[in-house]
């Protein structure tokens, strides 16, 4: 089976940063049990390319190695007053023609409005461009709250941070949580931050919370998803007034007890149906929803889709 080719762009005056976030969750020599992709860096110009941080590259592909890509990346762009060299747009919107998934990542989404690709999408870009864009591409739907866009063949991220969550987005799409999990740990980054819009929602735990009761308490939590769960009981076990639990909780985690617990529960119900063949009623079960039909609906709030549907994703792909 041929390997997945992930072609990145890159040009003059780059960020590192920005070129090294696809590059490194998408890179081809993974550790044992990840997927391994045919990732190639395309340079728009001939020439070593300079770069922001005082060093140059020189990619060994063109263009020209946008052909047969399955995914394209745009890391970013060097400057959102500057319109994208019409060769580039013209690789753009030929690879989108012969089938190929293109992601604009921070300043990359006005790549891609140069290109004519997102006229009638909805997309987002860095928090700093939101009024530059919103003026120059009256035709897109910009949407400003998101960490991400997903439109199907389509995605555009916010700005630097974002686009490591975007790209760990294509990973779960297509090769689950617990794949996208590993990736993640091995870059020391969440799972996924959790944004306005829908999405893959999972809250990890996090890796020091601070504290050595909180720690095994959010332990204990994890292992027991499939009971009744609530702040005083935590608290208890913490060892901690009510207050207390829940202020040094939020700090540890960045949510409340109630969401984080729904989010765990959640990330719960993905890895069983993308690992196991246990009917619905016995995962809800599992991951602490009681029925199959509160599965459904927290999937459907959520997620935007049935778990059915979600198990057929993962399991076929």
């Amino acid at each position: 089976m041929p390997l997945h080719r992930i072609a990145v762009v890159a040009f003059d005056r780059i960020s590192p940063f920005h070129l090294s976030v696809p590059c490194l969750v998408f890179e081809s020599r993974p550790a044992p049990g990840l997927p391994d992709f045919d990732l190639r860096v395309c340079a728009v110009e001939p020439g070593p390319l300079r770069t922001d941080a005082g060093f140059a590259l020189q990619p060994e592909y063109g263009l020209e190695g946008l052909e047969g890509a399955d995914t394209v990346v745009v890391p970013s762009w060097r400057d959102q007053d500057e319109p994208a060299p019409e060769a580039l747009c013209q690789a753009l919107r030929r690879a989108h023609a012969d089938g190929a998934r293109l992601v604009g990542l921070c300043l990359g989404t006005f790549v891609l409005a140069d290109a004519g690709l997102l006229d009638g999408r909805p997309a987002t870009t860095h928090w700093a461009a939101l009024d530059t864009f919103a003026r120059r591409y009256p035709k897109v739907r910009l949407e400003p709250d998101v960490l991400y866009v997903d439109d199907g063949e389509l995605l555009t991220s916010a700005g630097t941070a974002a686009g490591i969550d975007c790209c760990l987005h294509l990973v779960r799409r297509h090769h689950g949580a617990e794949v996208a999990n590993r990736i993640a740990r091995r870059l020391v980054v969440a799972p996924h931050r959790q944004g306005g819009q829908t999405q893959y929602i999972e809250q990890p735990l996090p890796a020091d919370p601070g504290d050595d009761r909180l720690r095994a308490v959010l332990a204990w939590a994890l292992a027991h998803l499939d009971q009744r769960l609530g702040v005083d009981e935590l608290a208890d076990r913490a060892l901690m007034s009510r207050r207390t639990f829940t202020r040094r909780f939020r700090r540890a985690t960045g949510a409340s007890v109630g969401d984080w617990l729904a989010h765990q529960r959640l990330a719960r119900a993905q890895r069983l149906l993308e690992t196991t063949d246990r009917p619905l009623d016995h995962i809800a079960a599992e991951a602490g929803f009681g029925s199959a039909v509160s599965l459904r609906q927290r999937f459907a709030a959520a997620l935007g889709t049935s778990p059915s549907a979600y198990r057929r994703s993962f399991r076929g792909g």
